[in-house]
């Protein structure tokens, strides 16, 4: 499981981007500078940031990006599904998803929504305030025991 290099990106900029809090609005084009993101890629990921509310942005003279929120109340899953969507480890944890070959005799499958949201709730109790901080924090709240689950 590897999350994608946009979704990498965008967890990286929104550091950098929290760094700047406080401070008057930064621009795309200076977070791809001090991250070494593409700018290209800097304005997509701010164009999809903003769609999910994670940060504010401003056009014009005087303008650029603040977060929408403090960055203790961004979680690392809001960050990665507002480039890939919800978090999902099979296709039968989507509601609507009807495409699995096994659908219907898999024994696994009932099991795989504790799954989906152990690894959730892990990525939801990191914020994005303890990415910045020097020495990494254990998340906020432990994630979902699933020993046993999938017997």
């Amino acid at each position: 499981m590897r999350l994608s290099s946009l979704a990498d990106y965008a967890v990286v900029m929104m550091r950098a981007a929290s760094r700047h809090c406080g401070a008057a609005r930064v621009s795309a084009t200076d977070l791809a500078q001090e991250t070494g993101i593409p700018l290209p890629t800097a304005q997509k990921l701010v164009s999809l940031l903003t769609r999910a509310g994670l940060i504010k942005s401003v056009r014009g003279t005087g303008g650029g990006i603040t977060l929408a929120r403090p960055a203790a109340a961004i979680s690392l899953a809001e960050i990665i599904e507002a480039v890939e969507g919800p978090i999902a480890m099979t296709s039968c944890v989507e509601s609507g998803r009807h495409d699995c070959a096994l659908e219907g005799s898999c024994a696994v499958q009932p099991h795989w929504g504790v799954v989906n949201e152990a690894v959730r709730g892990a990525l939801g109790g990191v914020s994005l305030a303890s990415l910045s901080s020097a020495a990494p924090a254990l998340p906020r709240s432990a994630p979902l025991a699933v020993s046993g689950a999938l017997s």
